[in-house]
């Protein structure tokens, strides 16, 4: 059951876009920002909102990868799997989180200290491979730099 003051902030959300089912992603990304995550309540609401059906607004959240459906980890930690990442050493990094992060590609550790999420590009490219953690973007990381920034970022 969503409390009340996760309603009124849907709400004032979808007023500040204007109501409109045309600024549904903007909504979504917007109470994503504010929560942390889409839940089903606060889909239904932006539903009611926006006078589309519950099935529309599922459809858009589940379609985009960035919009998460739970709540993240305290520490977000985006590997790009791009090609240009694939090239220097991606899929190495991200076997290597797996396993010092103790949680897989796509979840969040059962801790819920963190995350850890594929992307498929940061535009960093000629740096790769390419990580994001807590909305910084890092270049040229090694298992060890990985450890040592995941290591600042949740102290």
């Amino acid at each position: 059951m969503q409390e009340p003051d996760e309603k009124r902030a849907v709400l004032k959300v979808c007023q500040d876009h204007g109501s409109r089912p045309e600024n549904l992603l903007e909504v979504l990304h917007a109470v994503q920002a504010h929560d942390g995550y889409l839940s089903d309540d606060s889909l239904r609401e932006i539903a009611t909102c926006l006078n589309l059906t519950r099935a529309e607004v599922h459809g858009v959240a589940s379609f985009y990868h960035d919009f998460r459906r739970v709540p993240p980890g305290k520490t977000v930690v985006k590997i790009c799997l791009a090609e240009a990442c694939q090239a220097v050493g991606c899929d190495a990094l991200k076997e290597h989180a797996a396993q010092a992060l103790s949680t897989d590609m796509g979840t969040t550790s059962s801790d819920g200290e963190v995350s850890l999420e594929p992307v498929y590009c940061l535009g960093n490219c000629a740096l790769g491979p390419a990580v994001m953690i807590n909305g910084v973007l890092h270049g040229r990381v090694t298992p060890e730099k990985l450890d040592s920034l995941v290591s600042r970022a949740s102290s």
